[in-house]
């Protein structure tokens, strides 16, 4: 027994560093980490390692469980500030977009390849998601307008949860209960179960967020561990509810994230790191779930509805939905080009393999080889794509990133504060950032060195600040900071104050 488990940790440790390696290594090739992943994957089974493994339920309980885990890290990395104006889009596009997209992709199985009417939604319905893993990993290495990375993070954070629901309404068997319903039932009972799905995350979010900003607790890295389990909570909450769990995960995470968290910095590092585990995890697992033999036959299935998804179904979703938004053209194609596809498929697939629904293993195989392919086609593809298109963001200050710890029984908090290269908070004197009353610099560190300021102590880039700021200003300090870094000292002339809401305007 004790021989039996050092070997699993033996492998699994090896195979967690060989993953981490294979990040570095995957981005000065330019290739996607998931692919390196999946064929890590493929290498522990019968190919490699003859590590035999073919338990599908299984796959899908600990898929699904990555994905809250991705989805939250998702929502708790999102500004509002940027989320907000893309909501309508990001809802529409995840939604009508979500029901254009699997139509087409159905009625191109269904006449050209010969799949019944149920198994080719089926293929539009799980390929209908793009995936939140690959859109978060690959777009924040991608500079792009603000707007269209939102709207591109939104929408894979949102769509996860009409596909699931479609996806398990179309794996229903005809001898399961709830097979004969109508298709109104259905899609009242999809409304439903997004709207509490929402309802819930916000509930959990907010009210989460009260209770870290008052609940001192004793020990820092308790905090990013209740963050998490928060998300969790909504997940839980929402499914107990006959709610949608996932968008509950997201929406409680993008609360939370937009809130004044205490060690947001550890919180937010905590769940990046959580969300690498998760997709290694989840990628390893569905490279060792596939059979390499079965994957030949799928080749040109794959090849045929990828084409018709890249070509077809994704710049029709996409121009039905953010159309009516008034967004250029280029900006459309680019958001048809960008629809990217990863493991959420791959795991979506798993729902009707372990209902042993007919086709379902064939349809397993198509979609992994069109993810491994459509990854190929578009990893590499969207950099020269973006600036092509002109849809690069300018140049633009870098943001102010503020941590905060709560002091107890002061009604205060500490706030640390790194001047960042390209902040006009470098050259400015103390006494001319003009904080508001009830909040001080008490300590600079620089070059190593940490000295209490003075009024004219003069900042510099690299520099980290230790503020008190009472409750009461802690915003306007945090607005005060932000003004000065993106416009000087004279920031009040030039109109800024330094709302978030304003960083990307």
């Amino acid at each position: 027994m004790n021989d039996s488990i050092n070997v699993a940790l033996l492998i699994a440790a090896t195979v967690l560093l060989i993953a981490v390696a294979a990040v570095r290594l995957a981005s000065r090739l330019g290739l996607p980490s998931l692919l390196v992943y999946l064929v890590l994957g493929m290498a522990l089974g019968p190919i490699g390692l003859g590590i035999q493994f073919t338990d599908a339920d299984l796959t899908r309980t600990l898929g699904l469980c990555a994905l809250v885990v991705i989805i939250a890290e998702g929502g708790l990395t999102a500004r509002w500030s940027e989320l907000r104006p893309v909501l309508g889009p990001a809802v529409v596009l995840s939604t009508v977009g979500v029901a254009v997209s699997a139509a087409v992709v159905a009625v191109v199985a269904h006449f050209l390849l010969g799949l019944d009417w149920r198994l080719a939604f089926l293929y539009g319905a799980v390929l209908s998601s793009t995936d939140a893993a690959a859109v978060f990993a690959t777009l924040r290495r991608l500079r792009i307008k603000p707007r269209l990375s939102a709207l591109l993070e939104a929408e894979s954070g949102i769509n996860d949860a009409p596909v699931v629901l479609l996806v398990l309404a179309l794996s229903v068997t005809e001898t399961s209960e709830g097979g004969d319903h109508p298709w109104w039932e259905h899609l009242l009972l999809a409304g439903y179960e997004l709207g509490a799905g929402g309802l819930i995350g916000v509930a959990v979010g907010f009210s989460g967020a009260w209770l870290l900003r008052n609940a001192a607790l004793p020990a820092a890295g308790l905090y990013p561990l209740a963050t998490v389990g928060l998300t969790v909570l909504a997940y839980s909450v929402g499914l107990a509810a006959h709610a949608s769990g996932f968008l509950a995960v997201y929406v409680c995470g993008v609360v939370l994230g937009n809130s004044h968290l205490p060690h947001r910095r550890a919180v937010l590092g905590f769940a990046d790191g959580l969300a690498w585990l998760a997709q290694i995890g989840l990628f390893v697992l569905l490279g060792l779930l596939v059979e390499p033999a079965d994957l030949g036959p799928a080749v040109l299935q794959a090849l045929v509805i990828g084409l018709v998804l890249l070509v077809v179904a994704r710049p029709l979703s996409v121009a039905a939905s953010v159309g009516p938004f008034r967004y250029p053209l280029n900006e459309q194609v680019f958001l048809s080009w960008a629809g990217l596809r990863g493991a959420v498929p791959i795991v979506l697939a798993t729902i009707p393999l372990s209902a042993g629904l007919s086709g379902a293993s064939t349809l397993f195989n198509v979609v992994f080889v069109l993810v491994v392919v459509y990854t190929l086609a578009q990893g590499w593809s969207l950099p020269p794509a973006a600036r092509w298109l002109g849809v690069l963001a300018p140049d633009e200050t870098t943001e102010l990133e503020l941590d905060a710890a709560p002091l107890e029984r002061m009604r205060a908090d500490l706030l640390q504060l790194d001047i960042p290269p390209g902040s006009k908070l470098a050259g400015v004197h103390i006494d001319e950032l003009r904080l508001p009353e009830g909040a001080a610099i008490m300590l600079v560190t620089r070059d190593g060195a940490a000295f209490v300021p003075t009024s004219t102590t003069r900042l510099r880039t690299h520099d980290s600040l230790l503020i008190v700021a009472a409750d009461r200003v802690r915003d306007a300090t945090e607005r005060r900071l932000r003004a000065v870094s993106r416009r000087g000292r004279l920031a009040r002339w030039f109109s800024e104050h330094g709302d978030e809401s304003a960083a990307h305007a």
